[in-house]
């Protein structure tokens, strides 16, 4: 896997994913192509060995939720798989990729993700990872509890 700069085909592609209830809270319904290409938003994207589009990977702001008080103290990172390839062992993998070019781009001091509290993969993923978490909130979008874990940068 690796990381690379968003296509336009790319992003609308990402648009259309729609994954299975209860994760259907992550399908990008609501996004519009050009809101991803925007390089304010942070979205890369993650290829295959024969760069194939299998997810994507977010610094900054897009993996940030409503309700919770973030601050500067660590760089927040998101991402999601293509929904056909979810729970075939990509995650770690995906994320670990992740969190490589960003401590390449960013040199940030820690980094930080939100995941929904439901999502027990996502969670042992990324405690796997390293992450620990600090504390979690209700989304004051629609009251999803979430969880706020942290990974020092060393």
């Amino acid at each position: 896997m690796r990381i690379a700069p968003l296509s336009p085909v790319q992003a609308a592609d990402i648009c259309s994913w729609r994954y299975p209830a209860p994760y259907d809270c992550y399908d990008m319904a609501g996004a519009r192509p050009e809101e991803l290409l925007d390089p304010d938003a942070g979205f890369h994207a993650l290829l295959d060995d024969a760069d194939r589009l299998i997810g994507f990977r977010s610094f900054g702001v897009d993996g940030q939720v409503p309700g919770w008080a973030y601050d500067d103290s660590a760089l927040d990172t998101g991402g999601g798989l293509r929904p056909e390839l979810v729970g075939q062992g990509l995650g770690r993998e995906a994320i670990r990729v992740g969190l490589e070019y960003g401590r390449a781009a960013f040199a940030p001091p820690a980094f930080r993700v939100t995941v929904a509290s439901f999502n027990l993969r996502a969670l042992r993923t990324v405690t796997s990872l390293g992450f620990e978490r600090v504390g979690q909130f209700d989304a004051s979008t629609d009251g999803r509890r979430f969880e706020v874990l942290v990974r020092q940068v060393g």
